[in-house]
């Protein structure tokens, strides 16, 4: 993928509780696969992605740090949240504990990201419900209308992971509905969308939603380029030499 340009980057977390699926979102975006057996996060997990926004006729190029869920890792992770300007809160629709445990995944990002961090609250896995997601929720986007992407990843303190499929599915009760997160997330302010990591339902979106909210907040002088260590500005041509994958591990 030479010769792409991009004009901002953004820095983006992924935090939640360990097992909401943090891993497999990120491994969506840049891959585009699904990762069905996931190892746990051990520290942080790193993965970069070019996006369109066509209405502001800009490319922006993503850098995501999946974070480790395990309180073990909580003084390491806490560090790469520092100067984030977009976050991705996720939890589990099938699990009422990760969805209650969110004020103080929250509260940790608003204390040590951007003061003005674009939050986007994400409730994953819900390919697993019994019921489909309400009519109110975002559509995946179509092939004609989703962002022109190129992307790129690599492990950080992590170990290798699977992509084989599992042979059988277990479908699961929902326990966290659309309207009571939906709810939630406009109280605190935040973004709110519903997504699968196995279909790919929503999760690029997200990232756009809150990459279209950090644009707004640029063009509000809300980001300042040469104080935000979150969003940067590049320079005049600027380009992506290699968009394939990249695969390195330290700190095994």
């Amino acid at each position: 993928m030479a010769g792409i340009t991009w004009h901002y980057v953004f820095k983006f977390i992924i935090t939640g509780d360990p097992a909401v699926g943090k891993s497999s979102l990120l491994v969506r975006l840049t891959d585009q696969r699904f990762l069905a057996n996931p190892d746990p996060t051990l520290g942080v997990e790193f993965g970069s992605k070019l996006i369109t926004i066509p209405e502001d006729n800009k490319v922006v190029k993503l850098q995501c740090w999946d974070t480790a869920g395990q309180e073990t890792f909580r003084a390491i992770t806490r560090s790469y949240y520092r100067g984030a300007a977009g976050c991705l809160l996720v939890y589990d629709v099938t699990s009422r504990d990760s969805f209650e445990h969110l004020r103080t995944w929250l509260a940790d990002v608003r204390k040590h990201a951007d003061p003005h961090v674009s939050c986007i609250l994400v409730g994953n896995k819900v390919d697993l419900c019994d019921e489909p997601t309400p009519s109110g929720a975002s559509a995946p986007p179509t092939s004609s209308n989703s962002p022109n992407t190129s992307s790129s990843a690599s492990s950080i303190i992590k170990s290798s992971k699977s992509s084989a499929s599992p042979s059988k599915v277990k479908r699961r009760s929902r326990e966290v509905s659309y309207e009571e997160a939906e709810l939630w997330a406009k109280q605190e302010g935040l973004l709110f969308v519903e997504a699968s990591a196995k279909s790919g339902l929503n999760v690029e979106q997200a990232f756009v939603d809150a990459s279209r909210d950090i644009l707004e907040k640029i063009k509000k002088g809300v980001f300042d380029d040469d104080r935000s260590p979150g969003v940067k500005q590049s320079l005049p041509n600027s380009a992506l030499v290699d968009g394939s994958a990249v695969k390195s591990t330290c700190c095994a």
